[in-house]
C-alpha cells in the first residue's frame, strides 16, 4: 500500500512506518535467533558498490589489529591450570586448515575425522588410558598426508589409514593396546602444532598461519627436519590464542605435550631454545601439559579447557567427545541471548509507545494547520 504524505504530516508517515519497520524486525528476529546463535561464524563486513561488486570493509590489517596478537584480551586471562592432564594424544592428518568446517569431527563430508571421533565416542568405557583427538592438515614437506595418525608421547605414525581400518585400529591401539596389523613407524625429534581452525575461530585463524610460518622459518634453521610443526584444529580456549602444543623431550628424556597460551612470533624463538632444545617450560606462557599440571587459577574455577573440552576429550572413565559439553555451552549461551532479548524487547516496546506519542502530537499540529 502507498501512503502519500503531505509535508506537514511527514512526522506520521515516518512515525507509522518507524512502527512496522520495529514489529516486523522484531517478529523475524526472534524467528530467526536459534539459528543464527548457533551457525553464525565472524567474517569481514563487506559493502556492495555501484557496480554491483562487493569490497572489504575490514582489511586484513584491522582483522590483525582486532583478532591478532595487540587484542585487547590478550594476556587479560590467567593461563596455569587451563589444561588438565592427560595420557594421550591422538592426531589425525586431514585435508588443510582452510577447508576445515567449524565442527570438523561432525561434518558429513569429512569422514575420515567424523568415522574416529565416532569411533572413540563408541568405545569410550573401554579406554583406560585418558584421550584426546586433534586433527592436523597436511604437509607434505615433513611426509605428512591424509590418513596418517600419530599418537603422543608413543611417538609413532600409522600412514594412510584408511576409514574402513578406523574401527580396527581404535580396538586394537587404543582399547587393547596391543600391535595394529600394520607395522607403526617410529617418530623423531620434536613435534609443534599451533590452532589455526579459522572457521571456528578468528582468534586462531588470525594467529595460528603467522606462528606456523615463524616456527618453520626459525625452526628449519636452528634445527633443520628436527622439529616439524602443523597447523592443527581447536584445541580449546579460542580467547588464549596463539595456542601451541609441544611435543618434545623434556630434562629427563621423556616427551611430554606442553600447552602454550597467548603465543607470540615474539616467543617463538625461546620455546624453540628453553622448551624444544633444553626441556624448560617458559611459565609466562604455559597452559598446562600431558603429566604436569599447573597450579589451578586464584578464582578456583574449572579449566577453560575441561569446561569446553578440545575437539574430543578423554575423561577418567574412557573417552568422551567435546560435544558432550557444547550442548551444555551452547544452552548456556542461548539462556544469557534470551535475556538480551527480552532487554531489547522492552526498549522496542518503550520506542513504540513514543513513536505513537509522536503521531498524536504531530497529527494535532496537521490539523491545526489546515
Amino acid at each position: 500500500m502507498r501512503i502519500r504524505c503531505p509535508r506537514a504530516g511527514t512526522a506520521i508517515c515516518i512515525s507509522l512506518f518507524s512502527f512496522s519497520y520495529s514489529t516486523n524486525h522484531l517478529r523475524n528476529f526472534s524467528a530467526r535467533s536459534s539459528s543464527f546463535l548457533l551457525h553464525f561464524t565472524p567474517q569481514p563486513l563487506r559493502r556492495s558498490t555501484m557496480a554491483g561488486e562487493s569490497d572489504d570493509i575490514v582489511t586484513k590489517e584491522k582483522m590483525i589489529a582486532q583478532y591478532g596478537f595487540d587484542r585487547d584480551e590478550m594476556y587479560q586471562s590467567k593461563l596455569a591450570g587451563t589444561v588438565d592432564p592427560y595420557d594421550r594424544h591422538v592426531f589425525l592428518c586431514y585435508g588443510s586448515a582452510e577447508s576445515w568446517p567449524p565442527r570438523l569431527e561432525d561434518s558429513v563430508d569429512d569422514s575420515f575425522p567424523r568415522l574416529f571421533a565416532a569411533a572413540l565416542k563408541a568405545r569410550k568405557d573401554e579406554i583406560k588410558l585418558k584421550t584426546r583427538m586433534t586433527i592436523f592438515e597436511e604437509y607434505r614437506e615433513a611426509n605428512l598426508s591424509s590418513g596418517d595418525i600419530l599418537i603422543f608421547p608413543d611417538m609413532v605414525i600409522y600412514r594412510g589409514v584408511q576409514d574402513s581400518e578406523i574401527d580396527s585400529l581404535v580396538e586394537d591401539v587404543l582399547v587393547k593396546e596391543l600391535p595394529w596389523h600394520r607395522s607403526a613407524e617410529q617418530l623423531d625429534g620434536s613435534y609443534v602444532f599451533v590452532c589455526a581452525h579459522s572457521k571456528r575461530d578468528n582468534r586462531c585463524g588470525v594467529c595460528g598461519p603467522i606462528l606456523v610460518e615463524k616456527f618453520r622459518e626459525i625452526g628449519n634453521k636452528e634445527l633443520g627436519e628436527e622439529v616439524t610443526v602443523a597447523a592443527c584444529s581447536h584445541v580449546g580456549g579460542h580467547k588464549y590464542a596463539g595456542n601451541v602444543i609441544i611435543f618434545s623431550a623434556g630434562r629427563d628424556g621423556k616427551v611430554d605435550g606442553n600447552w602454550y597460551g597467548y603465543v607470540t612470533p615474539n616467543d617463538v624463538p625461546d620455546l624453540i631454545k628453553k622448551q624444544i632444545v633444553n626441556g624448560q617450560i617458559i611459565d609466562r606462557i604455559w597452559r598446562g601439559g600431558m603429566t604436569q599440571n599447573a597450579k589451578e587459577p586464584e578464582n578456583g574455577k574449572v579449566s577453560e579447557l575441561a569446561a569446553n573440552g578440545t575437539c574430543c576429550q578423554g575423561s577418567n572413565s574412557g573417552f568422551r567427545c567435546c560435544q558432550e559439553n557444547n550442548g551444555e555451552k551452547e544452552k548456556a549461551g542461548l539462556s544469557s541471548w534470551t535475556a538480551k532479548l527480552e532487554q531489547r524487547r522492552v526498549l522496542t516496546t518503550v520506542g513504540l509507545v513514543t513513536a505513537v506519542a509522536a503521531v498524536a502530537v504531530a497529527y494535532g499540529f496537521y490539523r491545526k494547520a489546515r
